[in-house]
């Protein structure tokens, strides 16, 4: 699972999600990526989840990359405590994602199998996604 080596402080507030992706919004490695359509936190069980559909689906051939990391730790308090006694001890790790934001790159693959490798992987994720495709610029000559 993906979570950071060492944190500078182990709770962090939960933060605003809303508007769009500023970084990460366009593909930079492969020709084919998943880009995500809402905003949500992405846990590294989900990301690790939709990973391993990607591996299993291209078996040998083609290059996955992963654009997110999970470095925001989520807290959680215990089943039946009551209120007050301050902030829950960190439980997971989410990586924060907004509208627009590439999550994983393919290169290496078909057209074909990369679509169907997103819209299965697709599955594992709690957002809307959709492709995205390498923009092939036109040399005149």
């Amino acid at each position: 699972m993906l979570q950071p080596k060492r944190v500078k402080y182990r709770k962090m507030h939960r933060g605003r999600r809303l508007g769009s992706a500023h970084s990460g919004a366009t593909l930079a490695f492969g020709d084919y990526g998943m880009c995500a359509d809402a905003n949500a936190w992405l846990t590294a069980q989900q990301i690790e989840a939709a990973r391993r559909v990607f591996v299993r689906f291209l078996r040998t051939g083609g290059k996955l990359w992963i654009r997110v990391f999970p470095d925001k730790s989520a807290t959680k308090k215990p089943a039946e405590t009551r209120q007050g006694g301050g902030k829950g001890a960190p439980d997971h790790w989410v990586a924060v994602v907004r509208r627009g934001k590439i999550l994983f790159e393919l290169g290496g693959v078909t057209e074909a199998m990369a679509k169907e490798a997103i819209h299965l992987a697709s599955y594992k994720l709690p957002i809307d996604t959709s492709l995205v495709e390498r923009e092939v610029s036109q040399v005149e000559s």
